[in-house]
């Protein structure tokens, strides 16, 4: 059971109206103990980090506060300078405050402690400490990605991390340290694709016309005995429409979608039996006006019966593997009738050049009713949107804690123990 001082504050004070049959004024701002202004805590709280000029702490030992026991601490608010919030736990009698989030070092920290007495009169006091500077250790370094800019609402945010963190306790730290925030605000998450390479996104695609900021908090953050976290680049992207293109292998067409709303409908081919286009959600990677493909680049042995030597218009990337969506003027006359592609989403060339004018890095690519395989996850593109919300949560290092272990001005200044 937590302990909250201010429900008996108040529950007190309707008493007293009560028998008093007084008017609001019985615990007006002359007799309420929480409308006056907080008196100084420093008689009665204790902090284990040196606040005298000259001193530093050690950010690799959790701050501690704790109250003597004519009082209880009812709040507490740890911040560096850069902003970022160090994340605590409050016992349940308001006895004892700690830190559960590593502080940084070569940080200038201000702590507000905010306490009650036993009349229920509030205290304050605002600490201020430096942390030493960091040993002789390695640092993790963190690129974002994509570059800067505007993209399509499928756009997915990656982090490249420059050593492999595979410590679970450890890729929580770096976790709680990338932050990614939208306008407007959005669920999201980050999953962990191998100990170098995260990547994050919504629950579903972005809203149309949102800004994202990317940054990292580890400056400075242990991460290990012998790893610490480095300055990193910050990353800002806008989203332009929801532009969705949607082709149906099976009824040879392709619908492209903008808002909701269908602006266009285009007959298509898809892959051929043996090379059949992949199921599921791609994202746009790039595009080329001109792209010479080859058939020895997919496996197909040069001279062979599928074998192919093409110059290729308006080629709109969704594979790193070779799947686009370009101009072939040489299946015309089987584009909205059977698929005769080695893969690719062929169509006129006068349609994929409207296509590739339309759709930009980030937009979302469907196929459906193919006979091919499922678009993988990662490796091959940004397949993620074919992991299912609850699949992709179990990819955080986070997955099960509080908040999902998220650190923001409303959650982290204190967490109730466990009684």
């Amino acid at each position: 059971m937590n302990y909250s001082p201010r429900t008996r504050t108040v529950v007190s004070c309707a008493v007293l109206v009560t028998a008093l049959g007084a008017g609001t004024s019985a615990c007006g701002s002359d007799g309420d103990p929480l409308s006056a202004k907080p008196y100084d805590a420093a008689g009665l709280i204790s902090f284990n980090a040196p606040t005298d000029v000259g001193k530093r702490a050690d950010p690799d030992k959790p701050l501690e506060v704790t109250v003597k026991d004519e009082g209880r601490i009812t709040d507490v608010t740890a911040q560096d300078s850069t902003g970022r919030y160090v994340a605590g736990e409050l016992t349940a009698d308001g006895s004892r405050w700690h830190s559960i989030s590593p502080l940084a070092a070569s940080a200038h920290y201000t702590v507000t402690v905010s306490t009650e007495d036993d009349d229920g009169a509030p205290g304050r006091k605002v600490l201020a400490f430096d942390t030493t500077k960091p040993a002789d250790q390695k640092r993790l370094g963190v690129t974002f990605g994509p570059d800067a800019g505007e993209y399509g609402v499928g756009q997915i945010i990656t982090a490249q991390l420059s050593q492999a963190v595979d410590d679970k306790a450890q890729r929580a730290v770096v976790e709680r340290g990338l932050r990614v925030d939208s306008v407007p605000a959005v669920p999201g998450s980050w999953y962990w694709v191998s100990g170098k390479e995260l990547h994050y996104r919504p629950k579903e695609y972005w809203p149309a016309h949102t800004t994202i900021q990317v940054h990292s908090n580890l400056d400075g953050v242990k991460i290990s005995d012998r790893l610490r976290g480095d300055k990193s680049k910050a990353l800002k992207l806008t989203t332009g429409d929801r532009i969705e293109a949607v082709t149906d292998a099976a009824a040879h067409e392709m619908t492209v979608y903008k808002d909701g709303a269908v602006i266009n409908t285009i007959p298509v081919t898809t892959g051929k039996p043996g090379f059949e286009t992949r199921n599921g959600v791609k994202v746009v990677l790039e595009k080329q006006y001109f792209v010479r493909m080859r058939g020895i680049t997919v496996g197909i042995a040069e001279g062979s019966r599928d074998s192919y030597d093409l110059p290729v218009y308006y080629a709109t990337r969704v594979t790193w593997s070779g799947e686009y969506v370009h101009a072939a003027p040489w299946s015309v006359g089987s584009q909205g009738y059977a698929n005769v592609s080695h893969g690719c989403t062929g169509m006129s060339t006068a349609n994929a050049r409207w296509f590739f004018e339309t759709v930009h890095e980030g937009d979302v690519v469907k196929v459906v009713n193919s006979n091919g395989q499922s678009m993988e996850p990662f490796g091959n593109g940004f397949g993620d949107w074919n992991v299912d919300w609850k699949k992709w949560r179990t990819g955080s290092a986070l997955n099960g804690l509080p908040n999902g272990g998220q650190t923001s001005p409303d959650t982290v200044r204190l967490q109730p123990a466990a009684v």
